[in-house]
């Protein structure tokens, strides 16, 4: 019973597969004669010999492992099995799909300012996505040592060299600290290749980065939502008006009406906006004096024409003391005054 217990056939497989997985090592003690091996949809399988890649098999279904497998490998196509004897092989399979992962700085990242000598904190979240790029690289670096390796432990990985890749890209560019989101694609450009030169090294391949958002310290993001809004206003008058307005409007609806300190700040308020309406409308006033004075300016000339009129012996066309038409007449034929 046990010797026929020893020649059981194995299944070679992933068999518990999970998405955060980005390979999966069977490494069985041997493999036996009549044994299958089954390769998934999004898996490749990478068998390896005293260490040594002997053969990748990218496409999916069931194989027999003495037929189908063997005669493809490097150093065993003419490999037999025995009776008590099996191969002491190792298999990889691979998860071949594109990941998508989350990022985040896990500190502020400190832009130099002349402003502020410690730097401007900022952070900052998105996402990246990555697949396995060099099988062999990522054997001789990583599962070499380990039976499996995860998303989580990309991330890590990641997250160590993103705020040095960050703070390089938006100094190196010139990049204005209040405007790094409109400016996102290019930043995210420029990360994403030296990402990739990093994650290359432990034979993977970024294929994607992208910044989702930028938050500033809070106090900075009042002071920036202000200017945004008193640009949008697009004069300072009207800006205080609104202010003035929301104030009181706030003070009604939280029962100020029952605190002497918000009705003192509303009568003050009230007041500031009686005295800007007197101002304006005194401006308005002298404005409109203004106009007249240049209208009676451009009128005076007329009545001394008429008067030249009379001086050289013409008749003038209409009576300079009543303005009624003269019709060539000596005399106004209205009041009767003497037009020669």
């Amino acid at each position: 019973m046990g010797l026929f217990k020893s020649q059981l056939a194995n299944v070679v497989e992933w068999e518990e597969y999970r998405d955060d997985v980005i390979f999966y090592k069977w490494n069985n003690s041997e493999i036996k004669k009549g044994s299958r091996l089954i390769i998934r949809p999004g898996q490749d399988a990478i068998f390896l010999y005293n260490g040594v890649t002997e053969g990748v098999f990218e496409k999916e279904g069931n194989y027999d492992i003495e037929s189908d497998i063997i005669p493809f490998l490097s150093t065993l196509k003419g490999f037999k099995f025995g009776f008590n004897s099996g191969i002491r092989a190792e298999v990889i399979f691979i998860n071949t799909k594109e990941f998508t992962m989350k990022w985040g700085t896990k500190q502020a990242v400190n832009l130099p300012t002349e402003a502020l000598p410690g730097g401007m904190p900022i952070r900052a979240n998105g996402t990246f996505q990555f697949k396995v790029g060099d099988y062999q690289m990522l054997i001789d670096k990583v599962a070499g040592v380990k039976k499996q390796y995860t998303t989580d432990e990309v991330r890590e990985r990641v997250l160590s060299m993103l705020n040095q890749l960050l703070l390089r890209w938006i100094v190196r560019e010139g990049k204005d600290m209040f405007n790094i989101q409109a400016n996102a694609v290019e930043i995210s450009q420029g990360i994403l290749g030296e990402l990739n030169t990093e994650m290359q090294k432990i034979g993977l391949a970024a294929t994607s980065f992208q910044i989702d958002s930028v938050s500033y310290p809070e106090e900075v993001q009042k002071m920036v939502t202000k200017v945004a809004s008193q640009s949008m206003v697009g004069d300072m008058g009207r800006y205080q008006q609104m202010a003035m307005i929301d104030a009181m409007t706030n003070t009604s609806n939280n029962g100020g009406g029952n605190n002497m300190a918000t009705d003192m700040a509303s009568m003050q308020m009230g007041m500031m906006m009686g005295q800007q309406m007197v101002n304006q409308m005194q401006s308005a006033m002298q404005q409109n004096n203004q106009n007249m004075q240049g209208q009676v300016q451009n009128a005076a000339p007329a009545p001394q024409n008429q008067a030249a009129g009379q001086a050289s012996g013409t008749i003038p066309n209409f009576c300079p003391n009543c303005g009624q038409k003269t019709e060539g007449s000596k005399f106004c034929p209205n009041c009767g005054q003497k037009l020669v």
